[in-house]
């Protein structure tokens, strides 16, 4: 492939071919963004290559300072170069050679009083410390003296059965206790390696990551880029036995088992090896390391790095990580960058690094989703029965500080159940619930309902880290099923025994096909971790159902800045780019102002479409034929505007040749509307023109409806014919209407009917709204924030479906609105750009429909 190379204010942009107008102007401010350390929002429609764009403006900003940072080093070399650590000669090193280690001893000519004042905050916070520590002194020596009294003894412990250890939680030791012991942290004695200023890249799914992996490969940087691909244990593990376990918590938990047991491996006596627990054969350093070196001499997708480790007998998921430090370009899916745990355990340090999120439309409701957290009242007991099973199993083999953090994780359970009006030693279905309904509380206000709010969560979270509690409760019900069937205290939980052998029924064995459930002790860790938010960032929402099985506790969190602030602060420059970023209100106010980024450091840039102006009519039309209003308000939406919009349809499939595409706000509205075409006889019209497809509600048939679709379309136009091609009924928000590809004659016309507002009603969103209001400042002449959501959040989904059409140069198509809200200046400049400046209100049908009928024959006739 030649190679051609665009230069724009003197950068060189090499290119795989002569770039758009606008691809020129993208990389340049791309450029800019990455140079001077800014916030950039990109716009960029599907079809003006984008992903080029991105990878060929943001590797020659890479090359660029790579450059110039080989010559400050250079510089500073030569004989007569000034000390190293003048501030201005590094201003492009990322050495911390020169910056001050946090004991580095005060200044001599320091004042009295300041050296008075740390030493007594330090002397302050070691007496808060040894307090807490005499407490959980005195907790544990109460707990030690119960189970001497109990007459435990190494004596009476009953033989554990083979394999049967790796379920016994290991003695556990707090962090402050090793700070104490140590007098450093764990894991500041590590070792690591450099690394190197890079670009992560990081987009919603696996198969969007590949897509851009191949435009690396194509491009003018394909050769000489260091890329690695990242990605979860589930998507890289080439060990078949934890492939196969199918919940990703139960892959990870069994990965870092192995993992520990591979170690303990090594630094067993060679006479006792033999009587090892398994290890992952895949787990080799060596293999990994020279895995490592292969994943970073050519680029390589995440298909390409699974055959690669099964070839060389390497993990891909470690061996991905150990590359790196050394990698230009890190691809990763959105948790792992966005989640900051995740982040961590991958090995990624954000610190002077550029960042782009891709595909970023939906990147507030994406963090949102992933520090959200939901437990049913079903999960809450079966986990209370099985951890209380499992003390009762193993109570006597284990130490003090396990039992404490046992008792008030059982404590807790038994306290969610009650809140939500249950008894924990009740049958949870057969427990009805006087009180039902939904109610939203505080964290601070539900910890205190639950009167719970005298244990320190975060113990409690970091405690599940270190133990794997979780994991090994997981495998003791594996083992044991529900219930211990020689437990003495059996009879005492014989209420459960029904309940909880249904749960468990089929997953004990694990040999079935479908992928075995996680532990509800896994669910219930999360939700414990999302209650450390601060008390303004999150609600708690109870519902009550029926009974308390069905009831639930859900965490919403409002302030998804709260977790995107430490990208933003530790990042050189962060870029949010997207095919529909409009409106982009909602980024700027919720995400970064609240992240506390200043205005001027935000660039917005929005770029035209690629296609000629005339290729696209986008229609606004505000009344049916009949002259009746269109305005699809829940009140409003019923008979006649149903009859309006079949009459329409009639009309446009006449007229509009290959395939239509129709958009309806919810399933139910969807098939409301169907069943009275059927029955009036307007779905019969509609067949005669356009073949009748109808988006499944199962993900496992969307393919093989838009496969019919497809050839529907290819016949029609190879036959002709009275029936000129195919209607898809859709919805919004629904899975055609995000990453489904309408180009050609699969989309000459998006119809979307009304305006696909969210529930307000939902207490999720009212909370939201709420919210808003009380946080962000209000515009004058602006609606309020809440209110400003809702519209928001309604052209969002239109944005993304009508973004199913014009996917390249010369594709064409229509737009019809079909409603006369769309017609509020409010509304329209909430539209891509390029729809923006060329959309049509038509007041009436008729001159809506000239317009159509003139605008498909033209784009008809053969050039």
């Amino acid at each position: 492939m030649a190679h051609h190379t665009q230069e724009d204010g003197g950068i060189h942009f090499p290119f795989p071919f002569p770039p758009y107008s606008i691809q020129k102007e993208f990389m340049a401010e791309l450029y800019q963004v990455l140079e001077t350390g800014k916030i950039g929002i990109f716009e960029s429609p599907t079809g003006t290559g984008k992903s080029l764009s991105l990878i060929c403006g943001a590797l020659s900003w890479l090359r660029d300072f790579e450059q110039k940072k080989q010559q400050e080093e250079a510089r500073l070399l030569e004989p007569g170069a000034g000390p190293l650590c003048d501030g201005r000669e590094l201003s492009l090193l990322a050495s911390s050679s020169c910056q001050e280690p946090p004991d580095t001893p005060r200044p001599a000519g320091e004042p009295d009083w300041v050296t008075q004042f740390v030493q007594k905050k330090e002397e302050r916070d070691l007496v808060e410390r040894l307090k807490r520590q005499e407490e959980e002194t005195e907790s544990l020596l109460r707990l030690s003296r119960e189970i001497l009294a109990a007459g435990s003894g190494v004596e009476h412990l009953e033989q554990l059965e083979s394999g049967e250890e790796e379920l016994v939680l290991a003695e556990y030791e707090s962090d402050e206790e090793k700070r104490v012991a140590n007098g450093v942290d764990e894991d500041e004695d590590d070792l690591e390696e450099e690394h190197i200023t890079k670009i992560y890249y990081c987009s919603r799914t696996h198969s969007q990551l590949a897509q851009f992996v191949h435009e690396v490969q194509k491009s003018p940087f394909g050769k000489e880029t260091r890329l690695v691909s990242l990605g979860s244990r589930q998507n890289l593990c080439v060990n078949e036995e934890v492939k196969n376990l199918g919940s990703v918590q139960l892959i990870n938990d069994r990965c870092r088992d192995m993992q520990r047991n591979k170690h303990a491996e090594e630094n067993k006596p060679k006479r006792r090896r033999q009587e090892s627990r398994a290890a992952c054969p895949f787990y080799n350093h060596e293999q990994m390391q020279l895995l490592r070196d292969e994943i970073l001499v050519e680029v390589k997708d995440m298909e390409q790095l699974v055959t690669l480790g099964k070839e060389a007998r390497a993990c891909p998921y470690y061996g991905s990580r150990f590359a790196i430090p050394a990698a230009q370009l890190v691809v990763l899916p959105y948790p792992m960058l966005l989640h900051a745990a995740t982040r961590q355990a991958a090995g990624i340090q954000l610190q002077g690094q550029v960042v782009i999120i891709d595909e970023a439309h939906n990147l507030i409701d994406a963090i949102t989703g992933m520090h959200s957290a939901e437990v049913s009242g079903s999960q809450l007991c079966q986990a209370h029965s099985q951890l209380l099973q499992y003390m009762e199993r193993y109570g006597k083999r284990l130490k003090a500080k396990n039992l404490m953090y046992i008792k008030q994780i059982l404590y807790l359970l038994e306290k969610f159940v009650a809140v939500l009006g249950g008894n924990i030693r009740q049958n949870p279905n057969t427990q009805s619930l006087s009180q039902t309904g939904a109610e939203l509380k505080t964290i601070n206000d539900f910890l205190f309902q639950s009167q719970v709010d005298n244990i320190n969560l975060f113990k409690v979270q970091r405690y599940f880290e270190k133990s794997m509690l979780s994991r090994k409760l997981f495998g003791f019900t594996e083992r044991y099923g529900a219930v211990l069937p020689a437990s003495q205290e059996q009879s005492r939980l014989s209420g459960f025994q029904h309940f909880l052998q249904s749960l468990q029924s089929g997953t004990a064995e694990g040999s079935g096909g479908a992928p075995r459930p996680a532990s509800p002790l896994m669910h219930i860790e999360g939700f414990l971790a999302a209650l450390t938010t601060a008390n303004q960032d999150g609600r708690v929402i109870l519902s009550r159902q029926g009974n308390v099985s069905q009831s639930s506790l859900k965490f919403l969190l409002l302030n998804p800045a709260v977790h995107f602030a430490q990208v933003v602060k530790e990042c050189r420059a962060v870029v949010i780019a997207g095919g529909t970023m409009q409106p982009v209100s909602d980024f700027r106010e919720q995400l970064l102002a609240c992240a506390g980024v200043e205005a001027e450091r935000v660039v917005e840039f929005s770029c035209g479409h690629v296609i000629p102006p005339d290729n696209i009519l986008p229609l606004v039309i505000c009344s049916g034929p009949s002259g009746q209003q269109l305005e699809f308000t829940y009140q409003k939406r019923e008979l006649p505007q149903m009859v309006s919009t079949g009459r329409i349809l009639c009309n446009l499939c006449n007229v509009v040749p290959g395939g239509v595409v129709c958009f309806f706000p919810s399933y139910e509205y969807q098939r409301q509307v169907y069943a009275h075409w059927d029955k009036s006889g307007l779905l019969a019209r509609l067949a005669i023109r356009k073949k009748i497809f109808q988006e499944p509600k199962r993900a496992s048939q969307v393919e093989q409806v838009l496969m019919a679709y497809s050839k529907c379309i290819t016949c029609c136009g190879q036959v002709g014919g009275t029936v000129t091609g195919a209607l898809l009924l859709s919805v919004v928000g629904g899975k055609m209407s995000e990453g489904i590809n309408f180009s050609d004659d699969l989309g000459r016309c998006v119809v979307m009917v009304g305006m696909p507002y969210p529930n307000v009603k939902s207490p999720e969103l009212q909370e939201k709204m709420a919210y808003l209001d009380q946080t962000l400042p209000r515009s004058p002449g602006q609606a309020p924030p809440g209110k400003a959501l809702v519209e928001n959040l309604c052209m969002k989904a239109v944005n993304q479906s009508i973004g199913r059409a014009i996917r390249h140069q010369r594709d064409f198509a229509s737009i019809v609105l079909l409603d006369q809200r769309y017609a509020r200046p409010s509304v329209l400049t909430k539209l891509p750009a390029w729809i923006r400046d060329r959309v049509e209100v038509k007041a009436t049908f008729g001159s809506a429909f000239a317009a159509m009928r003139k605008f498909h024959r033209q784009k008809s006739v053969p050039s």
